[in-house]
């Protein structure tokens, strides 16, 4: 079984805003944004249906970046 670096608190990954070059914070897994249940559904099965068809066969987890002072938000996949 593939765990997720950055969803276990082994390793930070620090991205620099592409619009207005302040640093992102990292707010969780996509999946835990789909809907109020998201967040306790098996892993492994919300990759089978969030969208991103190959997540889940190259082991990499979607996290959601935002910029706290340009609101814009970045999928970075970290993998598994």
């Amino acid at each position: 079984m593939a765990i997720c670096p950055v969803c276990n608190g082994l390793r930070e990954v620090l991205l620099i805003c592409s619009n207005c070059g302040q640093t992102m914070v990292e707010s969780g897994k996509l999946m835990d944004y789909y809907d109020d249940y998201s967040p306790y559904m098996e892993i492994d099965l919300m990759k089978l249906e969030d969208g991103y068809p190959d997540n889940h066969s190259d082991h990499k987890c979607a996290h959601l970046y935002r910029c706290p002072s340009c609101q814009k938000d970045d999928v970075i996949f970290i993998k598994e």
